[in-house]
């Protein structure tokens, strides 16, 4: 009774993954929806990253068509423009993870797992990088307002998620607090989840808002 998703690098469609694998992958988890996650920053800063990414637009097209569930693009810390929103809503991802700056940077984790100098200093280059996670969904919602947009990257609270929420995100993601709660025990990932559900409600009484739906539009971005 849970939302599930199989994930796939989008870039393995140009190193020999296609529709038959993309399948399986869901099958293998009884997934829901598959995600091709977008991390070409992430794959040039990596001594063994696979940099193919020419021609990928048309083959997510092609598995968004052939496959029998809905495919989610996701960014992996870096954001997602509302150009890129749109091209990749136009080859058929049913939503946009957009996954922006402000969480887990693998341009620091590639600095720190680097085999030399000049592969830690190019990384160390790009680790503020990216589109922040709040500009992303304003972004994408503008541009592709017909699909759903996730929110994730640097979300840590409830209070995160109605934010993005309010911006017009559909769901909101959060990894670091709940992985710290895990490495404890089931018992500190329960009441982390607990404490995450009571600040989105409180974050609701505070905003007039009965249900989650109408947190959105509770927050008007400031022209600057």
């Amino acid at each position: 009774d849970i939302l599930l998703f199989a994930n796939l690098g989008a870039v393995q469609l140009n190193y020999g993954y296609g529709v038959d694998e993309c399948r399986r992958a869901v099958e293998m988890v009884q997934a829901d929806a598959l995600i091709l996650h977008l991390n070409a920053l992430q794959e040039a800063l990596q001594p063994e990253g696979e940099t193919d990414f020419s021609g990928l637009l048309a083959k997510i097209e092609t598995v968004c068509r052939a496959l029998e569930v809905p495919v989610v693009a996701k960014e992996v810390g870096w954001g997602i423009s509302g150009e890129t929103s749109r091209r990749l809503a136009d080859a058929g991802i049913a939503a946009i993870d957009v996954a922006g700056a402000g969480g887990t940077s693998w341009a620091q984790v590639e600095m720190h797992r680097a085999e030399s100098p000049a592969q830690a200093r190019l990384a160390a280059a790009f680790a503020d990088w990216g589109i922040p996670t709040a500009e992303a969904v304003i972004q994408a919602k503008a541009a592709v307002p017909e699909l759903p947009i996730f929110a994730s990257g640097g979300l840590l609270t409830g209070l995160d998620i109605a934010k993005t929420l309010a911006l017009g995100a559909s769901l909101g993601g959060i990894a670091r607090p709940l992985l710290k709660a895990a490495a404890k025990s089931t018992e500190t990932t329960i009441q982390a989840i607990r404490a995450i559900q009571r600040e989105i409600q409180v974050a609701m009484f505070a905003a007039g808002a009965s249900k989650l739906t109408e947190l959105d539009g509770k927050i008007v971005p400031i022209e600057r």
